[in-house]
């Protein structure tokens, strides 16, 4: 029998980059395309089978919680869940792993937009390799250096990680989307110190555990007026 999917995404950001925009709208409300980057998300994860969405806040929280409140789905349950000081992107995973039990988990930073759907990514996921824990997304880049760079093998394991170098070894960057199961959860458990981020505490110490899948769809990090601009464009799926 599948395992029920359940996505943790994070929206908790404050959204600097993208000020003055975000001064008075949370940065997963920022529209693309004239629908909430956040809507976008949760009906992407609602075609692809998704059972339960959890959604952090903490900037502007009352404004997400009010749209969160406002979508409807008769497959999908939302609920959010507060930080009022953030626990980073680790930290969250592990303040609600309780959430994740038994499911296929998903973490997805809420704060980027992609053309395409999750399906085929879920499907690398359940045919990973036997020494894979964990399942990341990753896309071609125009800006590697403001990005984590994967080097991967022919079985599409990541090698090797580069957190936002000058000049990284290729185009190949981490989306920020991950899949994984229990095992897991249990081995971020057992990881001393607790992490707390997961590009520069989590990643680095998966080397050679990691099964990538690569999007050839469009796919942008929300950071900058220029990315939102861009994002504009993005076909709707």
């Amino acid at each position: 029998m599948t395992q029920p999917i359940r996505a943790l995404l994070l929206a908790a950001g404050l959204g600097t980059r993208l000020r003055p925009i975000t001064l008075h709208t949370p940065k997963c409300l920022v529209p693309i395309g004239g629908e909430p980057l956040l809507g976008l998300w949760l009906r992407k994860l609602e075609l692809a089978g998704c059972d339960s969405v959890l959604v952090n806040t903490h900037y502007l929280a009352e404004q997400v919680e009010a749209f969160l409140k406002s979508w409807q789905s008769s497959s999908m349950t939302v609920q959010s869940v507060h930080e009022p000081e953030l626990l980073g992107t680790a930290g969250t995973m592990l303040t609600n792993q309780e959430f994740f039990r038994g499911s296929t988990g998903l973490l997805i930073h809420a704060d980027n937009a992609m053309a395409g759907d999750l399906k085929d990514f879920l499907a690398a996921h359940r045919e990973r390799q036997a020494c894979c824990l964990l399942t990341m997304l990753t896309f071609k880049t125009d800006n590697p250096s403001s990005c984590g760079i994967v080097e991967i093998d022919n079985q599409q394991v990541v090698q090797a990680f580069h957190e936002k170098l000058p000049q990284p070894p290729g185009k190949r960057a981490n989306g920020a989307i991950y899949a994984f199961e229990q095992d897991f959860l249990d081995h971020l458990n057992l990881m001393n110190p607790t992490p707390s981020d997961f590009s520069t505490e989590v990643i680095p110490k998966l080397i050679g555990r990691i099964q990538t899948w690569h999007t050839h769809d469009a796919y942008l990090d929300i950071g900058t007026p220029e990315a939102l601009i861009s994002a504009q464009h993005l076909p709707k799926n």
